[in-house]
């Protein structure tokens, strides 16, 4: 109902959720216009300076490429030359392939017989375990695990050697081993087999809070909701009634904002709207910007998953999203697109490798084997840090334009949040 001209409760709250407002002219002609949430857009969404997370690894990356910048050594030219054959240990070879402080190990990605006891290996790559009958020489042999880039531009193989995990004698030890397999792999068990173990099925019910311990946060984000700040007013001023003024809204983020010239998700949104209105400092990746991310998504569950691509800088960033989910970042030399395209739907070690469909509708999400919620920025985050990139802040350009990407992937998903995965 109007009291004194001004539209009052919950439809005024629900107007200000959509973003409308109703203009009275002198003459009593009602017009609609747009109206933008506030935003505290002069100041960043998460912490400065950046500090990664506590328990993560700590090495410095930063002469590798990240999804800011290009810094990585280009790709070798030509194969180097070998003169003769290889000698090497084979028996340091095998220790080398299994070692998984460099990397994940190459059994990460290729069975290879006896090597690491052919403990959970991946059938992202070939099967190696008769590569010593193939007839290669030693000199491919070698330059496939210096550098692969020199014999396929596009492989996911990492650049072992140009980028500094094995130098040349240890290689030769790789390629000696390499030279003794003869046999088809023996497994110790059917799960041992990448071709016979099952994909995992996620069974849980993620809206238990008995079974998932993320749904704390659907309790506590009504708490803040009335939490008063340092303006005087809390998220109630103007939501009163948050599950029908929220009942979708999620499920249309990320979207393109103008006057950030980027692409704002929830977390940022939280932050930045809660600073504009309430006063309060929920930066990303706190406990109280998890909790109402999680709650906002979690009021549009069930809701399809719709993006607003509209517009030319919308379309403009998901390209550029499109372009760094390609871009080889880190030591590693990978792409989001190496894992969940090239390989998607195959196994890295014990994990399997989904497609890029289905790997957003479930954030935030529960990480049972981390006793943590993480939003999709940090996942994103972690993706880096494990093929050894520097990450960049959650509030990065880039990651905006990456989400974008991956939302737009995921259209006609239902939200399920919070979600619960390993």
């Amino acid at each position: 109902m109007f009291r004194g001209g001004i539209l009052a409760g919950s439809a005024a709250a629900a107007l200000v959720a959509a973003g409308l407002f109703v203009i009275a002219g002198e003459n009593g002609a009602r017009a609609q216009a747009k109206k933008e949430s506030p935003l505290e857009t002069k100041e960043d969404a998460s912490a400065r300076p950046w500090k990664r997370y506590t328990g993560w690894p700590t090495r410095d990356y930063s002469k590798y490429n990240t999804l800011g910048n290009l810094a990585s050594p280009p790709a070798p030219k030509e194969p180097r030359k070998i003169s003769g054959p290889i000698t090497g240990d084979p028996k340091k070879g095998a220790e080398m392939v299994a070692d998984r402080n460099r990397g994940g190990s190459c059994l990460a990605c290729h069975v290879m017989g006896p090597a690491g006891g052919a403990n959970l290996p991946g059938d992202v790559a070939p099967d190696l375990s008769e590569i010593g009958n193939a007839g290669r020489e030693d000199e491919w042999l070698f330059n496939y695990i210096y550098d692969a880039r020199v014999y396929n531009p596009d492989t996911v193989m990492p650049p072992w050697g140009s980028h500094g995990f094995f130098d040349d004698p240890k290689i030769n030890d790789m390629v000696a081993f390499l030279k003794t397999l003869k046999s088809p792999a023996v497994f110790k068990t059917e799960l041992d087999d990448p071709t016979k173990r099952p994909p995992p099925v996620e069974k849980r019910d993620n809206l238990d809070p008995i079974e998932n311990p993320a749904m704390w946060a659907v309790d506590k984000a009504p708490e803040l909701w009335k939490q008063t700040g340092s303006t005087g007013s809390s998220c109630n001023t103007c939501h009163s009634d948050p599950k029908t003024s929220f009942q979708t809204w999620a499920a249309s983020m990320p979207k393109w904002e103008p006057r950030l010239n980027k692409a704002l998700n929830v977390e940022e949104f939280v932050t930045r709207h809660a600073k504009a209105t309430t006063g309060a400092s929920w930066f990303m990746e706190t406990d109280e910007n998890r909790a109402m991310s999680v709650y906002l998504h979690f009021l549009a569950n069930g809701t399809p998953i719709k993006i607003d691509t509209s517009s030319p800088e919308a379309k403009a960033a998901i390209e550029r999203g499109k372009e760094l989910s390609a871009r080889k970042v880190g030591q590693l030399n990978m792409a989001c697109t190496d894992c969940h395209g090239k390989v998607a739907n195959h196994w890295i070690r014990g994990q399997w490798l989904g497609e890029p469909k289905g790997q957003y509708d479930h954030f935030p999400t529960w990480r049972t084997s981390l006793l943590a919620i993480w939003d999709i920025r940090q996942r994103f985050q972690w993706c880096q840090v494990n093929i050894r990139a520097d990450e960049l802040p959650p509030d990065a350009k880039e990651y905006g334009d990456l989400e974008f990407y991956l939302a737009t992937q995921n259209e006609g998903q239902k939200l399920s949040v919070p979600g619960i995965r390993h």
